[in-house]
């Protein structure tokens, strides 16, 4: 079945104002049954606005009480609902304003503690920092660890919910074929992947610039 647009901002929405259970909005919305209750309990996607995906078409309020009423009932979207495909970002590194970059390491905190799975190449590429800031940030030798509190890229304007959501499903695509022996991650679908595959790295510059001293 096909994602909703924006996922995490509609699972915002479901767990805000309907009485689905966290295993009904996760598998609508493709997201972990675990990451669904860490938004009811204010610890993810804080600040985020939730996406009304009945507005959207992507959901009918018929839908949503028949859901509410069985538990063991699935979300399904209408046959005629297209969701638009986001376009794909331009290669390499993001590029973030001066006045964003102090909120990078918090960023990349939130992003270590929730999505353990994505690699270092993309939490550098989604806030726009470098591998020895990630690294003091996992390792705790970064100089304001104590003061750092992890926070949402998203609702710090550091990257798009689109493209957080596209890293998140390629890292579990790459997870799930590790553990399978699969050697071919292109040879995912597309509604998996989403449609912004990352580049090959330059073994000599995986993250597509300079170095940054650490922030």
């Amino acid at each position: 079945m096909p994602l909703p647009l924006m996922p995490k901002a509609t699972a915002v929405w479901l767990v805000d104002n309907t009485s689905l259970t966290f295993d009904q909005v996760a598998d609508f919305t493709g997201l972990h049954a675990l990451e669904v209750k860490g938004i009811a309990d204010g610890e993810v996607a804080i600040g985020l606005q939730g996406m009304d995906p009945v507005l959207s078409g992507q959901l009918t309020l018929e839908e949503i009480r028949r859901c509410e009423g069985d538990t063991s009932a699935r979300l399904k979207m209408p046959e005629k609902s297209e969701v638009p495909k986001p376009k794909a970002r331009t290669k390499g590194q993001r590029y973030t304003p001066v006045s964003k970059r102090q909120d990078r390491p918090a960023a990349i905190l939130w992003l270590l503690r929730y999505h353990p799975e994505l690699s270092d190449a993309q939490v550098s590429r989604l806030v726009g920092t470098t591998k020895p800031t990630i690294v003091a940030v996992r390792d705790r030798t970064h100089w304001n660890i104590q003061q750092l509190k992890p926070a949402d890229p998203v609702s710090l304007g550091l990257c798009s919910q689109i493209d957080l959501d596209e890293a998140i499903a390629r890292a579990r695509h790459r997870n799930r074929l590790d553990r399978t022996g699969a050697k071919d991650v292109a040879a995912a679908p597309a509604d998996v992947l989403g449609s912004a595959m990352e580049p090959a790295a330059d073994p000599a510059d995986p993250f597509g610039g300079p170095s940054d001293p650490v922030t």
